[in-house]
């Protein structure tokens, strides 16, 4: 079976081989130089100025952004579950919420955010989504976080990176906090955040808050190679393995190339897709995932898992029965995604919808390796 959920992500064979060790105690030199290493390969894939790494899931780190770094009202953008879970955060920490709410197709805007700014003085830290996995859409996070900045420098920027992070270059320069998680382009099991954080988040910290969940108690036992708590032993050393498999990538090209990529492969699904006659659902698209609403969308997802050995994610609340969503996080290999977008046209020709004839798998091909071709002709 092909796992192409947005999360859990497929684990490569050399990480659960690392996480297959003999098990260290996190309090000895040993794990702490596998922690420093983690940390510094962290430090290159995040461009921020700290990196603190959780035992928890994304929502952790969620709720550890939040209370840490708003001290009165968060402004929350909710265009799916994942947005509108910012603001649930916000209200049961005590602090007040003003939310922008959309469609989970619609991103939002920069003029609405900076209006929202300059009606609520009180607003001190916004939270965003970069790309929203609810319904596979993209924020122009970083439009907004420069406008919000320009009116109120002070004003903490949490950007939701769990399906961006390791799938696109994300600029952030006027982000101070920068949210990953392990099950998505990190490909590990769940169980790891990861906060990228500015020196002014460091500041706006302070003596923290909470407790297991302390940004301050955590930053200051993590420069020192080590974790306030229990450290996730054997998920640390998954992800060592997995940053390093990044930077190996493509024979050294590393980073860059695993970004490219991946946005080559998540376009040539678009347009094989839509080729079929298919709708993509968000009106700007994530590079972490193909979303497709379909009347069909729940018969498709069925026959891709028991004719053809796909496994798709659906949708959630309202959306549930509508859409699918295919996974381009991680490192996936391209004729997999062949597959995929081939079993999507087979599964439209076992529900009567349009003759097979190879459209979905050519039209791949053709963008994929052309686009390739072109690349390497520069």
């Amino acid at each position: 079976m092909l796992l192409f959920t947005p999360g859990p992500t497929p684990v490569p064979e050399s990480v659960r081989q690392a996480m297959a060790t003999p098990t260290l105690h996190h309090r000895t030199p040993e794990f702490e130089a596998i922690f420093k290493e983690t940390r510094d390969l962290l430090f290159k894939l995040f461009a921020t100025d700290e990196v603190i790494i959780l035992a928890s899931s994304g929502t952790g780190a969620m709720e550890a952004a939040v209370t840490n770094l708003c001290h009165d009202t968060l402004l929350s953008v909710n265009s799916g579950k994942f947005g509108e879970r910012f603001g649930k955060i916000a209200l049961a920490s005590g602090l007040k919420n003003v939310e922008i709410k959309h469609e989970w197709d619609t991103p939002a805007s920069v003029e609405e955010l900076v209006e929202a700014v300059k009606a609520n003085p009180s607003i001190d830290a916004l939270a965003i989504q970069v790309s929203e996995s609810a319904g596979g859409l993209r924020h122009p996070v970083e439009e907004i976080a420069a406008a919000v900045k320009a009116i109120n420098p002070s004003i903490m920027i949490i950007a939701d990176g769990i399906t961006a992070v390791g799938v696109e270059r994300i600029d952030v320069e006027n982000i101070d906090c920068l949210i990953a998680g392990s099950q998505k382009a990190l490909m590990l099991p769940p169980g790891l955040a990861i906060l990228g954080l500015s020196n002014e988040a460091i500041k706006k910290t302070g003596e923290g808050k909470g407790y297991y969940l302390n940004l301050a108690s955590e930053i200051k036992k993590q420069k020192q190679n080590t974790t306030a708590y229990t450290a996730a032993t054997t998920l640390i050393i998954g992800l060592r393995a997995v940053l390093q498999e990044i930077e190996s990538y493509a024979d050294g090209a590393g980073v860059g190339k695993l970004f490219c990529d991946t946005a080559r492969r998540a376009k040539a699904t678009h347009l094989a897709l839509e080729a079929l006659g298919l709708h993509i659902y968000p009106k700007t698209p994530a590079k972490s995932m193909v979303t497709i609403d379909d009347k069909n969308a729940k018969e498709i997802r069925d026959l891709l898992k028991t004719d053809f050995g796909v496994n798709v994610a659906g949708g959630q609340d309202h959306l549930k029965g509508k859409i699918f969503r295919i996974n381009q996080m991680g490192l996936i290999e391209t004729y997999e995604t062949v597959w995929v977008v081939n079993a999507v046209e087979l599964a439209l020709a076992k529900l009567g919808r349009r003759d097979f004839d190879g459209t979905a798998s050519r039209i791949f091909n053709e963008e994929y390796f052309k686009s390739m071709l072109k690349k390497e002709e520069k």
